[in-house]
């Protein structure tokens, strides 16, 4: 446990989405349109892991996290579950009141603002993976809740580097799930 509820609940979020995958699965189209399942899990596991290295200088990345090639050489659930792990390391050490350093280009954050974006990162992407292999959508709308309060603060200037798509309109019945991902430029009913 990171001592960060949103994070540790995302975290289990693209865990849980990265187990049973087969073959084929990971070769499957996601809402990422220039990235399969295999290239999402990739970029997902990288992004924790540049947290990891970030806040210990220990358990980086040894690719580029955007430039994914949709080859992993073992288990989905191994690839993210040692980057998961990496992460959560490193953020139980941090101070829940204070601040931390992020791999974003906003750099330091209040400590929550960094565990959420960390969190922002892993459930979205759990998302991608989950409804690209069929399966219904893990973000439920207190996670959505919590992660939308960080995706305010961090988004907009990130839309600019090409990590969130721009926001998608919303739509008067969504709920908090559906508008967090709408305002991340994903369609909550893709298939």
């Amino acid at each position: 446990m990171t001592g960060f509820p949103a994070l540790d609940e995302a975290h289990q979020l693209l865990r849980t989405a990265a187990l049973g995958l087969s073959a084929d699965d990971l070769s499957r189209r996601t809402p990422c349109a220039q990235w399969n399942v295999a290239q999402v899990l990739q970029h997902a596991a990288g992004d924790q892991r540049a947290y990891a290295v970030t806040l210990t200088g220990s358990d980086g990345p040894t690719y580029d996290p955007f430039a994914p090639t949709g080859t992993i050489d073992t288990a989905p659930d191994d690839l993210v579950g040692s980057a998961i792990g990496a992460a959560a390391r490193a953020f139980a050490v941090v101070e829940p009141e204070g601040e931390a350093p992020t791999p974003l280009p906003q750099g330091v954050l209040p400590a929550r603002a960094a565990a959420g974006a960390a969190a922002l990162d892993a459930a979205v992407h759990a998302w991608d993976v989950s409804v690209a292999v069929g399966r219904p959508s893990p973000l439920g709308d207190e996670l959505a809740t919590e992660l939308m309060w960080v995706a305010a603060q961090i988004v907009e200037p990130l839309r600019g580097w090409g990590a969130y798509a721009a926001a998608l309109d919303p739509v008067a019945q969504d709920g908090p799930a559906d508008e967090l991902l709408r305002y991340l430029g994903r369609d909550p009913h893709w298939a």
